[in-house]
């Protein structure tokens, strides 16, 4: 079987999503990316419930060179991030307070310096029908100058990384962070962090993680 490891890491990744709360359903999807060649998760299918051989293999044209389930509709924009930044992995989730942020914000702001991680201010992707090409471009611009992840547009939120582990740790950051704004809102208008500041982190230290793709 093509990538069969990439394809069982997809599996266990799709366990971590659910268990994390971070997807319901048949909502969210995962790839991988190897060479030329992208392991996607199917369409219509719990990601926890999914065997490699579910998993089916796109090129970065996006055919199916191996495998016999579809694969996610949202696979046009896993192939436009992937030709756009030097990722290894992509995850998309539908999070409660990502897809809360995404209906009613258009970035979600630095409250916490640790929205360096993902690349500064989280920019909310225009809205588009999801699995068409205007959304895989609005989604693409959203993440331009670097970023690790995005929120789109009354749908959730969009995570890059590395690998499998750093594109998770990276959506499970991006709902920790827009968990946080939207408490804060319950009880007042939350104080952003100002340039200086986030550059007084960065000289400490704390500087997003490279890509390795």
């Amino acid at each position: 079987m093509l990538l069969e490891d990439e394809r069982a890491a997809l599996c266990g990744t799709g366990r971590r999503l659910a268990a994390a709360g971070l997807v319901t359903g048949t909502s969210g999807n995962v790839s991988v990316r190897a060479g030329d060649l992208v392991a996607v998760t199917p369409g219509g299918m719990m990601l926890d419930r999914m065997g490699p051989a579910d998993c089916p293999v796109v090129n970065m044209a996006g055919r199916i060179v191996d495998g016999e389930r579809a694969p996610s509709s949202e696979t046009p924009m896993h192939l436009a991030l992937y030709g756009a930044a030097p990722a290894g992995a992509i995850v998309h989730t539908h999070s409660t307070y990502a897809t809360v942020v995404a209906t009613t914000m258009a970035e979600l702001p630095p409250i916490h310096y640790n929205t360096l991680l993902l690349g500064g201010v989280v920019k909310v992707a225009e809205y588009a029908t999801y699995g068409t090409p205007e959304l895989a471009e609005n989604v693409r611009r959203a993440m331009e100058g670097g970023k690790r992840a995005a929120l789109m547009a009354n749908h959730g939120g969009v995570a890059i990384g590395g690998d499998l582990d750093e594109a998770f740790e990276n959506a499970r950051l991006l709902e920790w962070l827009c968990g946080v704004y939207v408490r804060a809102r319950t009880i007042g208008e939350p104080r952003i962090l100002t340039d200086e500041e986030l550059a007084k982190v960065v000289e400490r230290g704390l500087v997003p993680p490279g890509l390795t793709g």
